[in-house]
């Protein structure tokens, strides 16, 4: 049973819906349905009665309510007292984000930090890793999330979560078995961040197990975002490849089907920093909460 868990049940037993307690935490409508759904697992009990868009407690969601609210007024509590240590009352805190930051529940960072931190400035900068970690080494950015592998000279780096890189194909003949990566000229393939080519972490993976295998990657049809990739593959022009997390995406095109490699790939995200810098209390506060979101997020440790 996690803390997030139990202030996700909170708050949906107060607001009476998912959506209005998403609303109150600062995250999307599914990962709240998420959280408490995996809360129900873990004690092996329903807690409510889904009664059309109105959540009622069963006798188990009563007993635990009372246990709920003291959790959340501890953390309360505890949260206050680290701040007066901390004077996390105001200043600017600067972040990098990796450009596929929302399909990582991270949209909603913004919002969240600025409930518990109003009078902080907030500056999310949303780029390419490659970028990010340009900015945090160079001091422009106090820290950022980026994904492995990019250049860790000049940086302290923290390995978080890691998401598998899966093929995705708009014919589902070519994804009933793990992807073997000598198919890959079978179709035309379509691949976006285009400004930074094969210097993008995701890409520069796919283009290492090809050249192991021999091959030589020339992508037919270059894009800048995801979305218009995932675009051209729906209507069958070519094929890419995703994240799990933008493959799991409520916004994910339902006529593109994926698989993972035969050699498996991971997108690890980690926490960056200057070497041996130090973050200021408001930036360190912030990393901490992008850290727990994607923990909470229910990807798999690094």
């Amino acid at each position: 049973m996690r803390n997030s868990q139990v202030l996700a049940f909170y708050w949906a037993a107060r607001a009476g819906s998912f959506t209005a307690a998403a609303h109150e935490l600062g995250m999307s409508q599914p990962s709240v349905s998420e959280l408490v759904k995996r809360l129900e697992v873990d004690v092996g009990l329903e807690l409510f009665v889904r009664a059309g868009r109105h959540l009622v407690l069963t006798a188990a969601g009563q007993t635990l309510w009372p246990w709920a609210e003291r959790i959340r007024d501890d953390l309360d509590n505890a949260q206050r007292a680290m701040d007066e240590l901390r004077g996390v009352t105001g200043g600017t805190a600067s972040f990098g984000l990796l450009r596929n930051a929302s399909f990582y529940f991270l949209s909603e960072l913004a919002m969240r930090f600025h409930r518990e931190r109003p009078g902080v400035q907030i500056r999310l900068v949303g780029q390419n890793s490659v970028e990010v970690a340009a900015a945090v080494r160079s001091g422009e950015l106090e820290a950022g999330l980026v994904v492995l592998p990019v250049r860790t000279d000049g940086l302290d780096v923290y390995p978080i979560v890691r998401d598998e890189v899966l093929w995705g194909s708009s014919e589902p003949a070519r994804v009933s078995t793990p992807f073997d990566i000598v198919d890959v000229a079978q179709r035309p393939l379509i691949l976006y961040d285009a400004h930074y080519g094969w210097e993008d972490p995701t890409r520069s993976q796919l283009r290492d197990l090809a050249q192991r295998h021999g091959l030589n990657l020339a992508p037919s049809i270059e894009v800048e975002n995801v979305d218009s990739a995932l675009a051209l593959v729906a209507q069958g022009i070519g094929e890419t490849i995703v994240s799990g997390a933008v493959a799991r995406h409520e916004t994910f095109p339902p006529e593109i089907h994926t698989v993972g490699f035969e050699e498996p790939l991971f997108d690890t995200i980690a926490l960056i920093q200057r070497e041996g810098g130090a973050m200021s209390p408001v930036t360190k506060e912030l990393a901490m909460m992008a850290t727990r979101m994607l923990i909470d997020s229910g990807l798999e440790p690094a």
